[in-house]
């Protein structure tokens, strides 16, 4: 990092003075554009893959569980990083801050190690736990996919937390730069990687891994760059270093909850796994285009998320209650439009959606009335996922984290379950509108004590909106 000591932070002027909704803009609009281009490079990944075979985009379906279990870690510990270092930097503790920083760095090196060790010991059991021995096929293609995203997982870890140390301080063009790179460096090596072109040898799904954790790595360089030359605010300083238990207790209060919430995103697609194989694999497959068509309206909204979190926690730590507020209704009203422009496309054009990943007759007879019905809880969803946001960055992620294990855990799997029983594969996508509706009623419950015991007893600030 620049060892320049900043004076006046920019990002703290920005963030404290700068007109919410033209801040709004300036912070969200980088994320959710690099977070558009990560979700249509993974659509693109399985584009490619699903034109090996439909076996090869099950394979690479079945490993989603623990993928999501890595990216939960990862920006789970991003999310305790970037609120606690907001409200340093709005409190005007940059010495705390440079700590929060290097104790996280510490948190994500420790995080790496755990998923390599994984990568060599559990992806075979975990294939074996979902599908029996069912297609060795899927099995084979699956564990060689898996095993090298997990022991290359050091990209995604490395890049998600400089990102985060970017997004800490206001400085989101650079994080989207990042994602940019990255993404364009997949979308190139798929095609040479998977089916063998410019004289490399066709490794099919090993391909799309490696075309993956190379897009990671590169990423992550270009972040750390960033960082390097144009983040003066936070100074990374490990000479004489020794782990903070205080600091890394701090993130962990709010990062667990956070990872913890993601994770249960994997125990719900290991779950519904488990209940659609039994019906046939192109049914798994479904599901699996279905998490990557969802991506595409959905990371857009989690960009507006890493976009808004600085701006809460930082206005939170000046006292400022009117650019809180501001902040949340407005990035309710965008989160709305997008999620209703999702549920528009589900509903309309499913067979275009699922005709880009070569499907079959089967795939369409299953996955039409299958967006259909999943695409109705997209005009509910957009709630929940900003009221979780606005949870985290006031150090509430335990909100978030009981609304999600009530949604996925509670609601969504026992009704999957109970429905598949008694209504056939039809009738299991409507569990994903039962459990939107118990979210939307939770997050409310939440939200109005968050008001009252949090927001509402903050000053007013400043008139700057």
């Amino acid at each position: 990092m620049n060892q320049k000591p900043a004076s006046a932070p920019a990002a703290e002027n920005k963030m404290g003075t700068m007109p919410i909704g033209r801040l709004l803009f300036n912070m969200s609009l980088p994320m959710m554009v690099s977070m558009l281009v990560q979700a249509l490079y993974n659509i693109v990944d399985s584009i490619f893959v699903a034109k090996l075979s439909e076996n090869a985009l099950t394979a690479v379906s079945l490993a989603f569980p623990l993928q999501m279990l890595l990216i939960a870690v990862a920006t789970g510990t991003g999310v305790g990083m970037n609120a606690l270092l907001s409200r340093a930097l709005g409190a005007k503790q940059n010495d705390e801050a440079n700590k929060i920083a290097s104790n996280a760095a510490f948190l994500y090196i420790i995080s790496y190690i755990v998923f390599l060790i994984l990568g060599f010991t559990v992806v075979k059991p975990f294939y074996a736990s979902q599908m029996g021995n069912a297609d060795i096929e899927i099995m084979e293609m699956g564990i060689d996919y898996l095993s090298t995203v997990m022991i290359f997982s050091m990209g995604i870890l490395a890049q998600i937390y400089f990102e985060r140390l970017l997004t800490s301080t206001g400085r989101t063009i650079f994080s989207m730069t990042s994602q940019l790179c990255g993404a364009i460096t997949n979308i190139i090596l798929d095609p040479i990687l998977i089916f063998g072109l410019v004289g490399f040898p066709k490794m099919g799904v090993t391909g799309a891994a490696l075309a993956t954790v190379i897009g990671q790595c590169v990423g992550a360089l270009v972040a750390f760059i960033c960082n390097h030359k144009f983040n003066p605010d936070v100074k990374l300083q490990f000479r004489g270093f020794r782990p903070d238990g205080r600091i890394i207790r701090t993130i962990y209060a709010i990062g667990i909850p956070s990872i913890i919430m993601q994770s249960i995103g994997s125990v719900m697609t290991y779950s519904m796994n488990r209940i659609l194989i039994t019906f046939s694999s192109t049914a798994t497959a479904v599901f699996g285009v279905y998490f990557k068509l969802q991506s595409f309206f959905f990371m857009p909204v989690f960009g507006l998320n890493n976009g808004i979190t600085p701006i809460i926690a930082f206005n939170y730590g000046a006292q400022n209650r009117k650019r809180m507020v501001k902040t949340i209704k407005l990035s309710m009203a965008t989160a709305f439009c997008i999620m209703l422009f999702g549920f528009l496309c589900f509903e309309f054009v499913p067979q275009v959606l699922l005709g880009m990943f070569n499907a079959s007759a089967d795939m369409l007879t299953i996955g039409v009335p299958a967006l259909r019905i999943i695409g109705i809880h997209y005009l509910l969803a957009w709630f929940g996922i900003i009221c979780g946001t606005v949870f985290q960055a006031l150090g509430k992620a335990v909100f978030s984290m009981i609304v999600s294990i009530m949604r996925q855990l509670v609601v969504l799997i026992p009704a999957a379950y109970i429905l598949a029983k008694f209504g056939g594969l039809h009738a299991v996508w409507w569990a994903f509108l039962t459990a939107e509706i118990m979210s939307l009623i939770v997050s409310l419950i939440f939200l109005f004590r968050t008001n009252r015991t949090i927001i509402s007893k903050i000053p007013d600030g400043s008139d700057i909106l």
